[in-house]
């Protein structure tokens, strides 16, 4: 069966209501942050005068399967030796002179209910966002253990949250949850379904990667974190490929890409799928990175690959992440809206 894209649908009322929970759970992405901020003031506080009663922690250990997003933000600043510990158990080295920061906003998840209780059997300090009562929350009991409570399992608003309590302690960068919140609210209100696709930014995406491979880059680590969360929103919405990866993986598939011929026949049986390269550009001016864009858009120019850009204001590193995030996670429910099968 064949499947086309419908750009008509992206305004139409009824399939936008059709998918209004979806897209009005994209638009609560910023209260919910303040939600999680609001709820957790006091314990952060608490968590960070508990610090402050300790000497500075020898390591930090993000544990649980929501480690990678603390790594992408903390690695350039943390001021003691950083690892990211997916896995349901400690590094063999992490003992009482270490810090573990554990998200699991739901509390369900049993690596994280795992590490947390290791951390407290060895007598670490840790500190953990989580729902209160949940799994994680009673294995996580001990005398150096801290929970920040969790409402709205948003995993973006609890990584706020924890990176609040981190800046607190000068573990990591600056981190204002209302900045955040206000950039999420500006894409919300961007890339609102009451705006048509004249003037929708993320409606316009969806339209220019309907008959694309989309290849999502990033040059900083956090638009690169980005990256691979969108192209993951793509690939569940859609059900095609969408690609994800650091310059020299992407810069292959563009190179091989053939060139477009305005004169061929209709490709049977389908649309022929280019690829679409899409860069997130959070503002670097990183030698590196900028090296690695030119490059990417001159193998796109050479092969005549279409290039789109998402780009944020937002003040913050955190911020500009949410903002990118949040940008492609719309434009992937908008590609989800307009695909119809005939």
């Amino acid at each position: 069966m064949a499947t086309w894209f419908d750009e008509s649908r992206l305004d139409d009322q009824t399939a936008l209501g059709a998918a209004d929970l979806r897209l009005r759970t994209l638009a609560e992405t910023g209260a919910r942050v303040r939600r999680e901020a609001g709820d957790a003031a006091s314990a952060v506080a608490e968590a960070v005068q508990r610090s402050s009663e300790q000497s500075r922690p020898r390591a930090v250990i993000a544990a649980g399967p929501d480690s990678r997003l603390l790594r992408a933000v903390l690695e350039p600043w943390c001021p003691v030796p950083f690892v990211a510990w997916p896995g349901p158990a400690l590094p063999g080295w992490a003992g009482s002179l270490d810090l573990v920061v554990v998200l699991c906003p739901e509390g369900s998840d049993s690596g994280s209910a795992s590490a947390v209780a290791e951390a407290a059997r060895r007598g670490c300090q840790a500190v953990v966002a989580t729902r209160p009562g949940s799994m994680v929350a009673e294995h996580a009991a001990g005398r150096w253990t801290t929970v920040l409570p969790t409402t709205t399992s948003d995993q973006l608003a609890a990584a706020v949250v924890m990176l609040t309590y981190l800046d607190g302690v000068s573990l990591g960068p600056r981190t204002d949850a209302e900045q955040v919140a206000r950039a999420l609210d500006d894409v919300a209100i961007a890339c609102s379904p009451n705006r048509d696709l004249a003037v929708n930014p993320a409606k316009m995406l969806a339209i220019a990667l309907a008959d694309s491979i989309p290849l999502v880059w990033g040059g900083s680590v956090l638009a690169a974190r980005a990256a691979r969360r969108v192209a993951e929103s793509i690939r569940r919405a859609s059900g095609r490929t969408a690609l994800a990866g650091d310059a020299e993986h992407l810069l292959p598939v563009i190179e091989a890409a053939r060139q477009r011929d305005v004169f061929a026949d209709p490709v049977d049986g389908g649309v022929d799928r280019r690829p679409t390269l899409l860069v997130l550009d959070d503002g670097t001016e990183e030698p590196v990175v900028l090296e690695q864009r030119t490059r990417l858009l001159a193998a796109a120019a050479a092969r005549g690959v279409r290039v789109e850009t998402v780009t944020t204001e937002a003040p913050s590193e955190v911020a500009r992440y949410a903002s990118l995030l949040l940008s492609g996670t719309y434009t992937a429910e908008y590609l989800r809206l307009g695909l119809v099968e005939d």
